[in-house]
């Protein structure tokens, strides 16, 4: 290090020596501030202390920056620029660095380090000395621009020192150095020169580092991300898509973001180890031998399930062991399993010609769920050798195959018949197997039958005192047929009828009256006895001989007739020739789209206006109106499932001209109608056919022009709503409920906005399909508003529903969509108590009292106590109080987007009953307590089970079920039936009881 010049040497000496010379020794005095390599994220364009020739910068004037080279002690080069003109004014010296590249960064760093002498320190105090210096850059594609000028340059910043060293500093050796960071961007061109400006400081600039800063290359989530270099202002954020390393595969897209300060954020998405591997380690390893991994989504190679095994690495799934297997559709983690054996303890019980048929499982289900049955009928001889299948004439009921029950009864067998029953368990990898399968078998003789009922029965004359009839016989005789039985009476008196007998398959029946309609039943008789009765059979009797004075106008009026007819034969075959199955539609005149006109009532297009048919003079014209004409023959009849007011309700089939077949529901008209029994028929087709909306039954059209009249309708496979809630009590979640509820609402939303009034809603007017869809039905005591929708329609007699009406209804026999809302919310009441009957057994007087007092239904079970509050509000007394139907539907939509607000139930062992719970005065709760009635039928010994199950009141057992009953620990079943009887008794009390306050 150079001596310290004396006080009396010259100026620019001593500067120089304190400046450089001695700062040099002091530079690296303290290490740690020699060192700082760059960051993991960072990335070096330039280190001026890394560089071991010359760094060739440019410096001007000459005069101005000076390059001091030296070496420490490992012989690495120190560069050192350092100018100290202070003694001279207007400095402007500049130093410009060689090109720097930046590497595709928008974004670049300067890192310098520096000492600075304070001007104070000077001798003398110079006025112009400077303590900082300026930095500047200019961008350039290439080294050609080297000679830049000044007014080129764009400027950095000015920098100034932290700290700054005086002459005493030097000789204590303390100096420090300056470290100042500056950025640039964004970049837009190659590369760029850096340029230091001074203007008159004593400064040493010790090194220079330029860099770019980087997000480094990493792996996450089974992903590769790349070096990313950063973006080209402090905000920017640069996405990265990751590359799945080896073996795996990408769920969604793996990303992440690159930060400003070189930092990996937001990581999105993954990648997976795909099949046969497994993540260990944020590698994919191979599943080993007897291990297997079926899908990307699996976190581990699981162990091969029971009956399985894999010798391979990287199996996807274990191969079933010999005489094991697995279906397509079963998940590779389940295990293998086989068909199972026979079943078990098969029992016969024989009735005439059917055979009921019980049986046990099988011991061995194979290890599946699934195990269904099949039953094989197979008719034998008399020594059981030879055997043949029964073929199509039998019927099993419920079915052949697929039977999950292990019950079946077997129906329409012959008579003292041998029959063999094959019972064999299948399950769904029995199909797969070739080990021939197993059942049981038993064997069975049938006994004597009575036949089957006749079927067809013919008129074959008729006069007006007599009626000749003919029958086929019946289909399974079941015996030698001994004679027939045929039962008559005149069709309005059917309780006096007469009975006689053939041995033949047909008779006159004599001394009847002259056109009248005789109903005839026939039946037969073997050994076995009478067989049922026919269907009945409808056949009029002549009118009585014209008179002589008549006869001679006869020929005229055959002719006349005949005439007729061939009119009538030509027209009909001009008709039948462009006659299809399906629908008949007649032409419509373009102008009846404007406006039409129905027994003065306008019609305008695009406005739903529900229009009554009963103003119709005639209901066919009604009826064609409003529903399509289906031809008979497109109609397939099945079975009988119910009786209506006005005919047999069947199930059937409609297959229409290009169109797949598909279940219908039939309404028949009976034989034998009146006038206005057609009417109110074709009345309830003329309704249904007006409306078109997913809730309420599809009308697919009517049969009129042929017999028996029908009307058919979509077919609703679970029937009744309140059948269907008895059958599955306590099945289904509220949510399901109140989405049936809501449909109704909606269905009754459409009714209202259409001006259309029901007056029959109730629970068994609701249909249900196997999607739990509810849709309204049964139209037959609507009728429709006028145009204003406050105002009501007096009916004109007949039943009134009086547990589901409102009481203005009842009261005036006035109906609003009001007093439907009054009905909906009694149906709310049915679908929550799945199907209780409303007021259970009390009269209808007593419910119109009780309802007038104000009193109303207690709240079922287990109900939310949102769901009770909107039927109170649906049985607000003023019917102007009451809710409409949009905004129910409303409020349900809220609560099934909302669940919660379904979870707060009517507490009630707190709520004060809105029955007669504090009206003792009526005869009622002549019990003090739950133990006092318990007491009183001798079953005290439950007092505690009812408390500690929080049956406290006598209001809150009033709503006991069976089940509740045995889940608090009643077991015995006579027990069960004298405290479920009694709890009946209760709920009558508590109705009459009230009656009478």
């Amino acid at each position: 290090m150079a001596q310290r010049p004396s006080e009396a040497a010259p100026l620019r000496a001593p500067l120089f020596c304190w400046t450089y010379s001695c700062l040099l020794c002091l530079l690296c005095w303290k290490p740690q501030e020699c060192e700082g390599a760059a960051g993991h994220n960072q990335v070096n364009l330039l280190d001026s202390r890394t560089v071991m020739g010359d760094l060739g910068w440019i410096a001007y004037p000459k005069n101005g920056w000076e390059e001091i080279s030296e070496v420490d002690e490992n012989y690495t080069p120190i560069h050192t620029y350092q100018v100290c003109n202070v003694m001279e004014q207007n400095q402007n010296n500049w130093l410009q660095t060689n090109w720097i590249s930046n590497e595709g960064a928008r974004r670049i760093f300067i890192e310098l380090k520096f000492t600075l002498r304070d001007c104070n320190s000077l001798p003398g105090g110079l006025g112009t000395c400077k303590e900082t210096f300026n930095v500047y850059h200019f961008e350039s594609n290439d080294e050609d621009g080297r000679n830049i000028r000044e007014n080129q340059y764009i400027k950095i910043d000015t920098i100034a020192a932290d700290e700054s060293f005086t002459e005493l500093d030097l000789g204590d050796r303390v100096m420090k150095l300056n470290t100042e960071v500056r950025d640039v961007g964004p970049l837009s061109k190659k590369g760029f020169y850096l340029a230091f400006q001074d203007v008159g400081a004593c400064i040493a600039l010790v090194s220079v580092r330029v860099y770019y800063k980087k997000c480094p290359s990493t792996f996450h989530n089974l992903a590769f991300f790349e070096d990313t270099i950063t973006g080209a202002d402090s905000s920017s954020l640069v996405e990265v898509q990751g590359t799945c390393v080896n073996n795996s595969i990408k769920d969604d897209t793996p990303k992440m973001y690159c930060s400003a300060d070189g930092e990996w954020l937001v990581p999105i998405g993954k990648c997976m180890c795909k099949e046969g591997y497994e993540e260990q380690g944020n590698k994919c390893q191979v599943c080993q031998p007897g291990f297997f991994k079926a899908s990307p989504y699996s976190l581990s190679c699981s162990k091969c399930p029971p009956y399985s095994y894999t010798y391979d690495k990287g199996s996807v799934f274990c191969h079933c062991m010999e005489n094991y297997f697995r279906r397509d559709n079963d998940p590779p983690s389940m295990a293998c399993t086989r068909p199972p054996s026979a079943p078990q303890n098969v029992i016969s019980n024989i009735n005439n010609t059917s055979v009921i048929l019980d049986w046990s499982p099988p011991a061995d289900g194979g290890g599946r769920k699934d195990v269904t049955y099949l039953v094989i009928c197979k008719r034998c001889s008399v020594d059981l050798i030879q055997c043949e299948e029964c073929g199509t004439g039998v019927r099993y009921i419920p079915q052949e195959a697929g039977l999950k029950n292990t019950t079946v009864m077997v129906v329409d067998l012959l008579a003292h018949t041998n029959y063999t029953f094959e019972i064999e368990a299948v399950n769904g990898v029995s199909e797969l197997s070739s080990i021939p399968r197993q059942f049981v078998s038993v064997n069975v003789t049938t006994n004597q039958a009575a036949p089957s009922p006749i079927t067809v029965v013919k008129k074959k004359m008729v006069t007006k005192n007599s009626i000749s009839l003919t029958w086929q016989k019946p289909n399974r005789p079941n015996g030698i047929i001994l004679e027939y039985e045929i039962k008559y009476f005149e069709k309005a008196q059917e309780t006096s009828y007469t009975i006689i007998k053939s041995k033949e398959t047909e008779i006159t029946v004599d001394g009847l009256k002259p056109t009248t309609v005789y109903i005839f039943q026939i039946r037969a008789r073997t050994a076995a006895g009478y067989g049922g009765y026919s269907r009945k059979f409808e056949f009029e009797t002549s009118p009585v001989s014209l008179p002589a004075s008549a006869q001679s106008q006869v020929p005229i009026i055959a002719v006349s007739v005949a005439v007729g007819m061939i009119l009538l034969a030509v027209v009909s075959g001009l008709l039948l020739s462009g006659r299809r199955c399906g629908y008949s539609k007649a032409k419509q005149d373009p102008d009846e789209d404007k406006m039409h006109f129905h027994n003065g009532h306008i019609k305008l297009p695009g406005i739903r206006t529900y229009i009554d048919p009963h103003t119709y003079e005639d209901p066919s014209q009604a009826v064609h109106e409003f529903a399509k004409e289906i031809d008979a023959s497109c109609i397939t009849i099945e079975r009988v499932i119910g009786a209506g007011e006005f005919g047999e309700v069947c199930s059937g089939r409609l297959k229409l001209p290009g169109k797949r077949e598909f279940p219908v529901a039939i309404k028949t008209l009976k034989v034998g109608y009146t006038e206005k029994q057609r009417r109110d028929f074709l009345g309830e087709a003329s309704i249904m056919g007006q409306f078109d909306h997913p809730n309420i039954i599809h009308l697919e059209g009517v049969v009129t022009k042929s017999k028996p009249v029908m009307i058919v309708t979509e077919y609703m496979e679970n029937g009744s709503l309140d059948t269907f809630l008895k059958k599955n009590d306590g099945q289904f979640t509220v949510i399901q409920l109140v989405g049936m509820l809501r449909g109704i609402a909606s269905g009754m939303r459409y009714l209202s906005d259409m001006g259309y009034v029901h007056r029959d809603l109730a629970a068994r007017n609701i249909l249900v399909n196997s999607n739990l869809v509810s849709k309204v039905s049964d139209f037959g005591l609507s009728r429709v508003l006028e145009d204003d929708p406050e105002a009501a329609y007096t009916t004109r007699g007949g039943k009134i529903p009086i547990r589901w009406t409102a009481p203005e209804a009842i009261a005036y026999r006035k109906f609003t969509s009001a007093s439907d809302v009054w009905s909906y919310g009694i149906v709310m009441w049915e679908v929550m108590s799945y199907g209780e009957r409303p007021y259970w057994e009390m009269t209808n007087q007593d419910v119109i009292k009780a309802v007038e007092e104000g009193y109303r239904l207690p709240t079922p079970m287990d109900c939310p106590a949102a769901l009770y509050q909107l039927m109170l509000d649906c049985w607000q007394k003023d019917r102007n109080s009451r809710p409409k139907f949009e905004e129910i539907v409303s409020i349900l939509d809220k609560m099934i987007r909302n669940p919660c607000s379904l979870k707060t139930l009517v507490n009630a062992s707190t709520r004060v009953s809105n029955l007669l719970v504090e009206h003792n005065t009526g005869g009622f709760s002549v019990y003090q307590s739950v133990g006092e009635w318990l007491e009183s039928l001798k079953m005290g010994r439950y007092t505690e089970n009812f408390n500690e199950s929080g049956y406290t009141s006598l209001d809150i057992v009033t709503k006991l079920t069976l089940e509740d009953l045995k889940r608090i620990g009643v077991g015995l079943a006579g027990h069960q039936k004298k405290i479920m009887n009694s709890i009946q008794e209760l709920r009558v009390q508590f109705m009459n009881g009230m009656m009478s306050v």
